[in-house]
């Protein structure tokens, strides 16, 4: 049997009229409504069509997917991955399709990604930042297209952006580490120009500082997010002793990497020094020792994107940002006793 608006209004227990605004976007439905809503339509599979209103808006009900970077590597990474794949499942409950921009096909040209969101007629663009943001980034988010960016700050006359609060990744590591008397800390970041990594660097070094906790030259090292790089950034750290008491990588990737650097010189995981990353991807809960790490909510914020896009695009809000709280989670890597324990 075919399910109908009424079918769905019952379900949820909210009125037919309700659910017609969440589908078609109109009138003001507060967060909760809208989800309970759109989780009924997917979980029955209810299929609402859009091309009356399609036809009536002009809209093209496609969103342009960009990566300001190197596509090819970055969006393999899990942390985007699992950002990207809320997006997409919550965007597309709410009609719309997605076309992948590719930035290394193209030329560089200032127009590039403002030209062809025009070309495709984009209704607007999820933007999601990588280490180099091209200057074409800048010129769409300045442009009337209705851009909302992840992990970059979009300062634009119809931008918003949502990201973790990185300043608070990195408060939560340190006071960690300094309530169970470790004072000795390495940093591995990321690229130093990459602003996200900067931004949990510069939170790092706060923290230390206003806790008078040691802070060596030597212990802050750089990778690029990969597990190599955690590799070799923590060979250097190991250079010099004494050896730092706890380390800090800036993504769980960089901290597997150095994770294996500390095994290789006969140094014990957590007795000798303690770990944690950051993302919490899968492979936290299966290294040796499993790794702890910061938290990081990928699927609000994906949830989040897709939802203040949609308001963007049919000027139901302002321009505005989210700062998603991260969550501290201890695994092995860093107990004090071995022992799990979660804070």
């Amino acid at each position: 049997m075919k399910l109908t608006i009424k079918d769905i209004a019952k379900m949820a227990g909210v009125s037919p009229g309700t659910v017609s605004k969440i589908i078609n976007d109109t009138g003001s439905i507060g967060w909760k409504t809208k989800e309970k809503v759109m989780k009924i339509i997917e979980e029955t599979g209810y299929q609402p069509s859009f091309s009356a209103k399609s036809l009536a808006t002009k809209k093209s009900n496609l969103i342009g997917l960009i990566y300001a970077g190197e596509i090819d590597v970055d969006f393999n990474h899990p942390f985007f991955n699992q950002v990207i794949n809320a997006f997409r499942k919550t965007i597309g409950q709410m009609g719309y399709d997605i076309l992948v921009f590719s930035n290394n096909q193209f030329s560089k040209s200032s127009q590039d990604y403002l030209a062809r969101c025009k070309h495709f007629q984009l209704d607007g663009c999820l933007i999601v930042a990588g280490d180099y943001i091209e200057d074409s980034i800048y010129e769409l988010d300045q442009s009337s297209v209705p851009c909302l960016g992840v992990d970059i700050e979009m300062t634009g006359p119809s931008s918003s952006y949502v990201t973790t609060d990185n300043s608070k990744v990195s408060a939560k590591v340190v006071e960690y580490f300094y309530l169970h008397s470790l004072k000795e800390v390495a940093f591995i970041g990321g690229p130093e120009d990459s602003v996200i990594s900067d931004i949990r660097k510069q939170g790092f070094l706060h923290s230390m500082n206003q806790l008078g906790m040691t802070v060596k030259p030597e212990w802050i090292q750089y990778g690029n997010y990969f597990e190599e790089s955690g590799y070799h950034a923590m060979k250097e750290i190991l250079q010099n002793r004494p050896y730092p008491q706890a380390v800090f990588a800036a993504s769980d990737m960089m901290a597997l990497g150095a994770m294996k650097a500390i095994k290789e010189v006969g140094l014990n995981i957590p007795v000798d020094i303690k770990l944690i990353g950051c993302d919490d991807i899968e492979a936290c809960r299966y290294s040796d020792p499993a790794l702890s790490t910061v938290k990081q909510d990928k699927d609000k914020m994906g949830r989040l994107a897709a939802y203040m896009l949609n308001d963007l695009i049919n000027g139901n809000t302002e321009p505005s940002s989210i700062l998603v709280d991260p969550e501290l989670v201890i695994r092995e890597s860093s107990t004090i006793d071995t022992k799990k324990l979660s804070i």
